[in-house]
């Protein structure tokens, strides 16, 4: 039996990879659809660790601030991507599809605070340069796809791998 997390789902938990269960975290819970309450821009994913074979996030990480204060710095994104490797299994995949520099969809959100490039995944959280360990990541990823999605080609729909840190 597969399962998938999907971030930020909203009213319904996306599953691209047909997964058997499918769960969703937003900002309130709906347990009739699997969904629980946190923000992760402050909490960790509540789920055990190596639950889940996929992991997904569609227009959601942008949404996740870069570096915070409370009270003392943090790097809440660096921290959902600890996160995001936890609960993955080994070879578990992670999807993300985000607005992306340099298309103005990508500023034009004032919530849009995380902004990604085309090396965000691919140089700070793979298994390669992992530039991201600097600030706190513990994990590492092999980049398994990246390519610019949508009607202007404005959002990066990227896949990557658990691998071992």
């Amino acid at each position: 039996m597969t399962r998938s997390l999907d971030l930020g789902c909203g009213r319904l938990p996306q599953n691209p990879f047909r997964a058997d269960s499918l769960y969703g975290i937003d900002v309130y819970s709906d347990s009739t659809k699997n969904i629980v309450s946190a923000d992760l821009a402050l909490d960790r994913i509540p789920f055990e660790a190596d639950f889940f074979e996929y992991v997904t996030a569609f227009d959601f990480i942008e949404h996740i601030p870069r570096v915070i204060y409370n009270p003392t710095r943090r790097n809440p994104f660096v921290e959902l991507m600890n996160e995001i490797y936890r609960v993955l299994k080994p070879g578990g995949i992670f999807l993300s599809l985000t607005p992306a520099y340099p298309h103005p969809e990508a500023f034009q959100d004032p919530t849009h605070v995380n902004i990604i490039t085309e090396k965000t995944f691919s140089r700070y959280f793979d298994d390669t340069y992992c530039w991201a360990r600097m600030y706190g990541f513990t994990g590492a990823f092999q980049m398994l796809s990246q390519e610019w999605y949508g009607e202007n080609k404005e959002k990066l729909l990227v896949q990557i791998r658990k691998v071992s840190a």
